[in-house]
Parts: C-alpha cells; sequence; structure tokens
C-alpha cells in the first residue's frame, strides 16, 4: 500500500485540489447570488398625466417583484447550470477516481500477483536447490558408501587372496608331505612286489625247469608215444572213408584241443588227398571228441599235429 501511495501521490494531489476547486466555486456562487442587488431602475420621463401615488406605489411593487421574480430565475439557472457544471466536474471526477482505483486496483492485483509468482518462484528456487543439496548429500553419501564397500570388498579379497595362499600353501605342504608318504608307500610296495615278483619267478622257474625236467622225461619215455597212437586210433575209428579216397592216403592235421579233450579246431595242412578226403579227416576229429586224456598231465599239448595214414 505505501508503494502504491507512492506511485499515484499526484494523481491523488490533483483528484483532492479539483474537488476543492469545486466547493470553492458553489460556494462563490452562492454569496454572488445572496448579495446581488437588483439593477436601478431608472425613471423614465414620460407624458403623462399625474397618477395617483396609490398606483405608483403598486406599479413599483409589481416592478420589483418582477425582478426579483427575473433573479431568482436568473440565480435558479446559475445555480443549476452550476449544479450541473458540479455534477459533471464530480462524474469525470468519479469517472476518473473510480478509473485510478481500478487501475491501481489491477496494478495491485498484478503486483500481488507478481509478488507471489516471485514468492512461489523464489520457493520453487529454493525446493529446486534444497533437492539439489539433498540429491548431492545423497551423492556423496552414495560415493562415500560405494568407497567404503569398494575398500571393504578390496579388503575382504585380499584377505580372501592370502586366506587362500595360506590354505594352497598348507595344502601344498600336506599334498607333498602325502605325496612323500605315497611315494614311500609306494616304494616300500614296489621292493614288496618287486621282491614278491623275484620269489614268483624264481619259484616259477624253478617249476618250469621242473616241469620241462619231467616233461622231456615224459616225452622222452614211451609214455607220449602210447597216448600219440591212443589219439591217432580214436580219430581214424571215427574216420568215415569218402568213394573218391585214394589207397595210400597221407595227411597232417593240426588239432586243437582244450583241457578235457575237446576238440576247438581242425586244420589238415599237407594232403595227397581231394577235398572230400580232407573234409572226411576233418569230420573224423570233431566225431572223436572229447579226445583221450594223457596217462601224465605233461603230455597234454593244446595244440598238436600227427600224421592221418589210416592204411598203415
Amino acid at each position: 500500500m505505501p508503494g502504491f501511495l507512492r506511485e499515484h501521490s499526484w494523481s491523488i494531489v490533483f483528484s483532492v485540489a479539483l474537488h476543492g476547486l469545486l466547493i470553492a466555486a458553489f460556494a462563490a456562487a452562492a454569496l454572488i447570488t445572496i448579495h446581488h442587488s437588483l439593477p436601478t431602475l431608472q425613471p423614465i420621463a414620460v407624458d403623462a398625466v399625474v397618477i395617483d401615488s396609490q398606483v405608483l406605489h403598486a406599479a413599483q411593487r409589481a416592478l420589483t417583484e418582477r425582478a426579483e421574480q427575473e433573479a431568482a430565475r436568473v440565480r435558479a439557472a446559475a445555480e443549476a447550470k452550476a449544479a450541473e457544471q458540479a455534477a459533471q466536474v464530480k462524474a469525470a471526477t468519479d469517472a476518473k477516481l473510480a478509473a485510478e482505483e481500478e487501475r491501481a486496483a489491477e496494478e495491485t492485483q498484478a503486483a500481488t500477483a507478481e509478488a507471489e509468482r516471485m514468492k512461489q518462484a523464489q520457493a520453487a528456487r529454493q525446493t529446486e536447490a534444497q533437492k539439489a543439496a539433498a540429491a548431492k548429500r545423497a551423492e556423496e553419501l552414495k560415493r562415500a558408501e560405494d568407497a567404503k564397500r569398494s575398500e571393504d570388498a578390496k579388503r575382504a579379497e585380499e584377505a580372501k587372496r592370502a586366506a587362500d595362499a595360506k590354505r594352497a600353501a598348507e595344502a601344498r605342504q600336506a599334498a607333498e608331505a602325502k605325496q612323500a608318504a605315497e611315494a614311500k608307500q609306494i616304494a616300500d610296495a614296489k621292493h614288496a612286489v618287486d621282491e614278491r615278483a623275484r620269489q614268483d619267478r624264481e619259484a616259477e622257474l624253478r617249476r618250469q625247469l621242473a616241469d620241462e625236467e619231467h616233461r622231456s622225461a615224459v616225452e622222452s619215455g614211451p609214455m607220449r608215444d602210447s597216448y600219440i597212437a591212443k589219439l591217432r586210433n580214436r580219430i581214424q575209428n571215427a574216420w568215415i572213408k569218402p568213394p573218391s579216397a585214394s589207397v595210400g592216403l597221407d595227411c597232417l592235421v593240426e588239432v586243437t584241443q582244450i583241457p578235457g579233450g575237446e576238440v576247438t579246431g581242425v586244420r589238415v595242412t599237407q594232403c595227397n588227398g581231394d577235398a572230400a578226403a580232407r573234409q572226411s579227416i576233418e569230420n573224423a576229429v570233431y566225431r572223436a571228441s572229447p579226445l583221450p586224456d594223457p596217462p601224465d598231465p605233461a603230455l597234454f599239448e593244446r595244440n598238436f599235429v600227427f600224421r592221418f595214414k589210416p592204411n598203415e
């Protein structure tokens, strides 16, 4: 409000002065009307007869009344005109004052709105500043927390690496100790195995030597010839002579057997007979299975060869 008064001081002073002038004009008009004297009537020289004084006085009174009426009319017209002028001045002044007051109200409203807008803008700026400060504090706090977490993670990682290195060293030492113990056990076991194998080899060698000596003794004796003759007779008795077999048939036959005398394979290698003769010899060997057991186990041979000569 003080700002409004300062801004429109000249308009207010002018309005007050104009109202004062109007009031002064009304007062002056009223004084002039009250003190206005009627015009002096000069007697007119006429040629007339002497008139009675009463008639003259009556005429003078009539003139005076007309003059007073005219003066009243003039005064009333002046007052009406002054009132009209005053009303017009007052209406113009009131309209100007109303316009000025309206403009002042609008300016006040605009100023209030501008002040409110500025207040809101300032509040918004303060809010934005507070938000920015809060965001900055949050960002700084987050960076600090991230740095702390990173430092903690780094320390934890270093501690983990140290613990892993320690465990790895301990595990390596344990593995080396275990490997050394296992190597010693393996060496001891290998030595024991080697010693046992050496003993077994020596025992096997002694057994083989004994077997060889026994086999040599058996094979050099009459039992082997008797056994071979028994096998040959068994097969020849199972042989069915084919019609194409010629006199003097002579063939070498390879036989494969398993313990118990069961024949698992037969092949005629050298033979002076035809295919039918060869096939008949193979069939005879299979029919003779199982072959007789040897009189001594040393005489058993898994693979043996004999001469097939049925005519001898």
